[in-house]
């Protein structure tokens, strides 16, 4: 028969996969078993063939799947100090960790528990005892799902089994819901940029009857500029008459205006000013 004592020891004090003693940081998994988390980070990364199948963490798929612990430090406890010479008792019952609301050592003699979403580990008793829907340690709202017992018995690991499956169905549920609804949003907003809205139809249908319009506009403003005539097109004599008149009046305008340059006919010389083909400067004669 195995020794309780032992048993306890090896359950308490020592990582389930590793097999060596526990130090921070502490790691639990949704069964209630201890690990250190170095190990378990070599384990999920160890992606060999020749890697060996353990019991203790085949149901660890991710670090996801594991919580870490937020333990409390015995005051009383010396550590392996006193051990070292070998002249003292070897007190395998004294432990590291307590319970901070009761003070109970956690060597297995008391049931222990940490809660799934905060990470503070109580002993049962406290927990029956100081009733409340929120974490004593760090006030976190908690539910009785997400309180796992540490080392429990079979019937405490059958539990936790299924509520660990139906929590990991619930989860991929979920995923498989958002991946439909954001498939069925981004097909909705290819179908909505690829058909046609009715703002778009409209003004499609629109279109000729504005381009008419405008057509019509401008042949009724030709129309109305060449005079009163029923026909666009046709120029009335008395509007060619009248554009005469401008023309003439600009010309005797334009011609005033032109007298101030020496381009103009009274601003040229005659022979006589004119200069000689050898002298510097028109004045000279």
């Amino acid at each position: 028969q195995v020794d309780k004592n032992a048993e306890l020891v090896a359950k308490w004090h020592y990582c389930a996969l590793s097999q060596e003693k526990l130090c921070r940081p502490i790691v639990a998994c949704e069964l209630g078993r201890l690990y250190n988390k170095d190990a378990i980070i070599e384990f999920l990364l160890d992606k060999s063939g020749d890697k060996t199948p353990m019991k203790a963490a085949s149901h660890i798929k991710s670090i996801k799947n594991v919580t870490e612990l937020k333990l409390a430090d015995n005051p009383a406890w010396s550590g392996d100090k006193e051990s070292i010479k070998g002249d003292k008792y070897d007190d395998m019952q004294s432990a590291r960790f307590i319970c901070p609301v009761v003070g109970l050592e956690m060597n297995g003699r008391h049931r222990f528990c940490f809660l799934r979403n905060c990470g503070c580990v109580f002993s049962e008793r406290a927990l029956k005892e100081i009733k409340s829907e929120v974490c004593h340690k760090c006030g976190v709202p908690f539910q009785e799902e997400d309180v796992i017992i540490l080392n429990g018995n079979k019937e405490d690991v059958e539990v936790l089994k299924k509520r660990m499956e139906n929590r990991r169905l619930k989860s991929k549920l979920e995923k498989k819901s958002k991946k439909c609804k954001s498939e069925e949003s981004a097909s909705q907003q290819d179908t909505t940029e690829d058909s046609p809205g009715p703002s778009r139809a409209k003004n499609g249908k629109d279109c000729p009857s504005s381009i008419s319009g405008e057509k019509r506009q401008i042949i009724f403003t030709k129309s109305s500029d060449n005079g009163n005539s029923s026909v666009p097109g046709k120029v009335n004599k008395a509007s060619t008459t009248a554009m005469k008149r401008s023309i003439a009046d600009s010309e005797e305008k334009s011609e005033a205006y032109k007298s101030i340059f020496t381009s103009h006919s009274s601003a040229k010389r005659s022979k006589e000013e004119c200069s000689n083909w050898v002298t510097h400067t028109a004045y000279c004669f």
